[in-house]
């Protein structure tokens, strides 16, 4: 049986294009059990699970508790706002009292980035990074990967752009790298105070002009301003943002091509995409979000099977 190059999902930049062929292949075979009747297998019956979550999530949470669900593991849950990290206790100390309790893998979301590479050094438990503050969500990326693959065939040569908040997204880093070990172009647009710095240096190309980038792609990945990360303002109003990068079903029309939307959730609707454009027929949003049970079950079944 094939296997993973890593005893943890951390980010896409430790993995390889072969880890990704396999993740989707094993997908492919979960998203056809997920639309059984009977949605379960009993691949992980012995493993147990602790999804560790210190920041706020509705998707990811539910989607890593379905698939380990479906996967027939047990699950624990854990959300840091009523925990003893209130009271003062260390992250550490908090995954090895949790640990202690005989608990194989850990999924953690976390606002702090390295936090799941920290935790992956020091303690005994397969660890898997549902996003560590503005540095990488490894899972959102490989279901994005996998809902192109869907759509368009195959990601290699095809043109993406990431519309948006580049600067606090760790959905458009690990979309990045994860696209380009696919062999995928990559563009960013979004205003310049939310572009980093040195993005050109990771291969991406800027494109000031939203229009210009929409009739380059073959798809574009539409991200919400990150306002909970935003301690300053880096643009006027909103209303002047959603004119600029907003795209409008009257904007979509107007291309000479058919280009597909994607959107890794929350949807701001009237900002980055219009309710129009979010429930049309170019958008596979709802699709992402099914993949992801699918990607999530493949990680899960895939590093729990590395475990002794």
């Amino acid at each position: 049986m094939k296997t993973l190059s890593v005893n943890h999902l951390i980010g896409i930049k430790y993995i390889t294009k072969e880890d990704i062929e396999l993740i989707f292949e094993t997908a492919d075979h979960f998203k056809e059990v997920i639309n059984r009747p009977i949605k379960k297998v009993p691949s992980l019956r012995d493993i147990t699970i602790a999804n560790i979550f210190f920041e706020n999530s509705t998707r990811t949470k539910l989607s890593f508790e379905l698939a380990q669900k479906r996967l027939s593991a047990d699950v624990i849950s854990f959300s840091a706002a009523q925990s003893s990290v209130k009271k003062g206790e260390t992250l550490i100390d908090t995954v090895n009292n949790i640990l202690s309790m005989k608990v194989d893998m850990v999924v953690m979301r976390h606002s702090s980035p390295g936090a799941a590479h920290f935790l992956s050094q020091n303690v005994k438990a397969s660890i898997v990074n549902a996003g560590d503050g503005a540095h990488e969500h490894p899972t959102q990326a490989l279901l994005d990967s996998f809902t192109i693959r869907e759509k368009l065939g195959e990601v290699r040569g095809k043109k993406v752009v990431i519309v948006g908040d580049i600067l606090h997204s760790r959905v458009a880093l690990s979309n990045i790298f994860a696209l380009q070990m696919q062999g995928a172009e990559v563009k960013v647009c979004g205003p310049k105070t939310l572009l980093p710095k040195y993005i050109e240096q990771l291969g991406v190309k800027v494109e000031p002009d939203l229009r210009k980038a929409l009739e380059w792609a073959d798809v574009a990945n539409m991200l919400r301003v990150q306002n909970e990360r935003l301690d300053f303002s880096y643009f006027p109003t909103t209303r002047e943002y959603s004119q600029q990068f907003g795209v409008t079903k009257e904007l979509l029309d107007s291309l000479d091509k058919e280009i597909t939307i994607m959107h890794p959730g929350p949807i701001n609707r009237g900002v980055e995409i219009t309710s129009d454009v979010a429930d049309s027929k170019q958008s596979v949003i709802l699709n992402q979000v099914e993949n992801g049970v699918a990607i999530r079950m493949a990680v899960i079944y895939l590093l729990a099977s590395k475990i002794q």
